[in-house]
């Protein structure tokens, strides 16, 4: 069992992580939901058909980039306002693309299923419902240090938490840079 533990921890190690403070809800998945989570992000278009090929005019296709561009911007800002992300309350988490910490003044067993809903920023605003599963819940100080590795998820979110990540880490070897 113990193998089994380390070998969970080993393979959340594969991915670079961070401290950053960022909009976090938490709530613990009831026996009934736990066969029908999967991460998501929250007002996801990906299923409206694109053009597979791209116009002939050059500068049209620029031009068309932008638009899509601050199109994705504007559904992103409305995603959380309509989601009630806005509400989240910040929360200082360590974060991979395998999993997080944080702390909570709710304690969890492990094995518990916890829904995630958070926001990341980079590079754009990303509205996103992760689940996790407790791997560890301490008691530290009047509350509880929560583990979890995300599960049921897809790799295109795995890959926007990383992209999220190594855009933290850029900013904060800037920022030791300036001092």
């Amino acid at each position: 069992m113990e193998e089994q533990m380390e070998e969970k921890y080993q393979k959340m190690r594969e991915f670079s992580r961070v401290d950053v403070i960022i909009p976090l809800g938490v709530r613990l998945i009831s026996s009934e939901e736990r066969q029908r989570v999967k991460a998501r992000i929250s007002g996801d278009i990906t299923s409206i058909p694109l053009p597979t090929e791209e116009p002939a005019d050059r500068v049209l296709t620029e031009w068309l980039k932008i638009i899509n561009s601050k199109l994705d911007y504007l559904i992103n800002l409305w995603n959380l306002r309509e989601g009630d992300f806005c509400s989240l309350s910040s929360t200082e988490v360590n974060i991979s693309g395998g999993g997080m910490s944080f702390m909570s003044d709710s304690p969890y067993n492990k094995g518990d299923i916890l829904e995630l809903k958070t926001v990341l920023e980079a590079p754009s605003p990303m509205a996103l419902y992760l689940y996790g599963d407790v791997l560890k819940c301490e008691k530290l100080n009047g509350a509880y240090r929560v583990a979890v590795q995300f599960i049921n998820i897809e790799e295109d979110i795995r890959d926007h938490i990383v992209r999220f990540v190594f855009y933290r880490q850029r900013q904060i070897l800037r920022q030791k840079k300036e001092i």
